[in-house]
């Protein structure tokens, strides 16, 4: 009797399904800037595994890039510009925005001749004697067409400060690239995000912000995390759970600034930043951080007709194609 209730038993565990099931497999895309740092928190806390997922974290230099990705299925999510996410979807690309990073991100450093001459009450009189003065239109560095900091760039230069275009030129490059010619006095200020205008600041003694965040387009959205369609449709479970981390990485970046910089110096400046500059750069971002999808929409609203009539957009999405809300509501 017992022999035959010990094979029994055996039996059961043989075929019984295991306790837990495999992970399910995410392919995340981002780029290594502070906006993104929800993705850095969830990762670096180990989140994941407690919702059964795996993240494979794949790094790239800018959003358009990480658009053409996903849509050649080599991505599930991407944390990237909503710019990028609307040119995706006004080609018919199969993208969904899932939740929002930060708002109003972007910001205009300069440097040099520029800096040093630029008055805030007149930006159109500066870009214009900085070009008599020194013979040549001031460069700005940003990201490509299409993306976010191009975008609000080309927003504040035409609506704004109405910068005349023969005094102005505009280069995209990718978000290192920035940077480095920034600091190698290549360009004469820069549209970009941190922790950029912060490490720019502290190693180039002539820079510094000529408009604030906020101001190039005011409500501008940023980040954002967006799913491709056949992730939302064959892994809503998992999409659902990466919202849900990424909601509660975004309540933990404004209550623990020194373990979210530790997570972020894993991602961004590839270790060779110090990390008291990404404290600073953090601190000065952390009230820009917005999980909610929804209350980018006026914003997106107006970034989006504004790139129409730039040409970056061939044509207006409807909101409702682009946005999904159900699985950031699901985290309320």
């Amino acid at each position: 009797m017992q022999r035959r209730t010990f094979l029994a038993a055996s039996a059961a565990l043989a075929f019984a399904p295991s306790a837990r099931a495999a992970p399910t497999t995410l392919r995340v895309g981002y780029i290594p800037i502070l906006p993104m740092t929800p993705l850095f928190v969830l990762a670096g806390e180990g989140w994941a595994a407690s919702q059964n997922l795996e993240l494979k974290l794949a790094p790239f230099s800018s959003g358009p890039a990480m658009v053409q990705a996903m849509a050649a299925d080599s991505l599930d999510i991407a944390y990237v510009g909503v710019g990028p996410a609307l040119v995706a979807r006004s080609r018919g690309l199969p993208q969904r925005v899932v939740a929002s990073c930060v708002v109003d991100q972007v910001a205009l450093v300069g440097r040099g001749a520029l800096a040093r001459d630029y008055d805030p009450a007149d930006p159109a009189g500066s870009f214009r004697r900085f070009r008599e003065r020194e013979g040549h239109a001031a460069k700005i560095a940003t990201l490509p067409p299409g993306s976010v900091p191009d975008a609000v760039l080309r927003y504040w230069l035409l609506r704004i400060a109405k910068i005349a275009p023969t005094d102005v030129e505009v280069i995209g490059v990718g978000e290192d690239a920035v940077q480095q010619q920034l600091l190698a006095g290549a360009v004469d200020a820069a549209s970009i995000l941190e922790p950029i205008l912060t490490i720019v600041q502290e190693r180039e003694p002539s820079a510094r912000v000529l408009v604030k965040n906020g101001e190039l387009m005011p409500g501008q959205p940023g980040a954002v995390v967006v799913a491709s369609e056949n992730a939302i449709t064959q892994q809503p479970d998992a999409v659902k759970a990466l919202v849900m981390l990424h909601a509660r990485a975004i309540a933990f970046i404004h209550t623990h600034t020194d373990r979210t910089v530790d997570h972020v110096a894993q991602f961004v400046g590839k270790g060779l930043v110090d990390p008291a500059t990404l404290k600073r750069a953090l601190q000065r971002e952390t009230p820009r951080f917005v999980g909610d999808p929804r209350k980018i929409l006026t914003g997106t609203t107006g970034l989006q007709d504004f790139m129409v009539e730039l040409g970056a957009l061939s044509k207006s999405t409807p909101l409702e194609q682009l946005f999904e809300f159900r699985f950031y509501d699901a985290t309320r």
